[in-house]
């Protein structure tokens, strides 16, 4: 069963979060040869203050 995390900065709409996790299902489906209903799509919310990269918070750029 393929189980796939999704970290993003928060602020998309359910309807990007719907189009994201059809999207990434089906390219799982096809590549993997799994099933929809195996396949497992988890999104993280991460506010911009809770993600750094290069020692400096997202939000502070």
């Amino acid at each position: 069963m393929p189980f796939i995390a999704v970290h993003l900065y928060e602020g998309r709409t359910i309807e990007q979060k719907r189009e994201i996790v059809a999207a990434i299902t089906e390219a799982v489906v096809r590549t993997a040869k799994t099933s929809p209903e195996a396949t497992e799509v988890v999104i993280h919310d991460i506010p911009r203050h809770n993600w750094a990269k290069a020692g400096k918070l997202a939000s502070d750029s």
